[in-house]
């Protein structure tokens, strides 16, 4: 039992567990005394010398929050895979009606209804990966960052946008409510990144463009393209790019990709973080000319009084 237990804690454990498995005080005082053990944060030991690594630093802070304390936040989307930034700091949750004496190192949240955002089962104890990503939208600085967290779960197949939602509608106050679950269909239609999302909400819908389709697939020798936005009957499609630069090996391929669309005679376009979020305008303006000029009758709406999109198209 004491073996078992201090594996799956990563070599750390309470002064309590420690006699509940069958240690007396005098046993843990002098593995302590001895150097074999080290204190780590109040009456929670590491059953090692050396530098705890990070895992039992974790475990550390759990046992010292006590009864129903889970990781949550940043320190549960750094064990998730969410984000690949290690704070210092770590964050803990802990039930609403508890209240614990500050932790170095440490901050605490309270919630009312942890028992539904706790996941069943994984070690060490943690928030649901749904409301790890809530939970970081709520402390985003803006909206951006907050969808931001959306598309990087669901990009990287940490979970799907259904159990977003469906958490979204478990909470009773919920910042961004309106503009997190349109974010969340807008994924479900194809939006692989934030700068896609950019994208449809500040130049294909501001301007009233035609609705394009997201992650477009078309046969290659060996496998497929996807396209980030394709106009079909119009013969256009855009991709979008948040990358400062290209490694060589991309540059090539995106330039293979643009190559075998102009042979079946479509026009790529491109654009970056720049262009899409601080002139959006602009890039709608250039897209409206294309889909003129290749057969579409309507008119692209301005979004403001000064949106070039009012004056008429122009040619290249």
């Amino acid at each position: 039992m004491f073996e078992e237990l201090v594996r799956r804690q990563h070599g750390v454990l309470s002064r309590q567990q420690a006699y509940d498995c069958g240690l007396t005080k005098a046993q843990v005082e002098h593995r302590v005394s001895a150097g074999r053990w080290q204190p780590m944060a109040g009456r929670i030991f590491a059953t090692f010398s050396g530098p705890p690594p990070r895992e039992a630093v974790l475990w550390a802070a759990l046992l010292r929050a006590g009864r129903g304390a889970v990781l949550s936040h940043h320190t549960a989307a750094e064990v998730q895979g969410l984000t690949d930034r290690h704070l210092g700091t770590v964050h803990l949750t802990v039930p609403g009606e508890r209240r614990i004496r500050p932790i170095p190192g440490v901050v605490v949240h309270l919630r009312n209804t942890l028992e539904t955002a706790r996941h069943p089962t994984r070690s060490p104890p943690q928030t649901r990966i749904e409301e790890t990503v809530l939970d970081l939208t709520q402390q985003a600085g803006d909206l951006d960052e907050a969808l931001g967290w959306l598309v990087r779960a669901v990009g990287r197949r940490l979970t799907r946008p259904h159990l977003i939602l469906h958490a979204t509608r478990r909470r009773s106050k919920l910042r961004w409510r309106a503009e997190l679950q349109a974010a969340l269909a807008d994924i479900v239609d194809g939006c692989h990144s934030l700068l896609e999302l950019r994208y449809l909400r500040d130049v294909e819908r501001a301007h009233r463009l035609p609705a394009g389709v997201r992650q477009a697939t078309r046969p290659r020798r060996g496998g497929r393209w996807y396209d980030d936005v394709h106009y079909p009957r119009y013969r256009l499609r855009v991709e979008l790019d948040g990358r400062a630069a290209h490694p060589a090996e991309l540059r090539w391929r995106d330039a293979r990709r643009d190559n075998a669309a102009a042979v079946a005679g479509e026009i790529t376009l491109r654009y970056g973080w720049t262009d899409t979020t601080e002139d959006p305008c602009a890039v709608a303006h250039q897209i409206a000319a294309v889909l003129h000029r290749n057969g579409w009758p309507n008119s692209p709406h301005p979004c403001s009084p000064n949106c070039p999109v009012a004056t008429p198209p122009p040619t290249y």
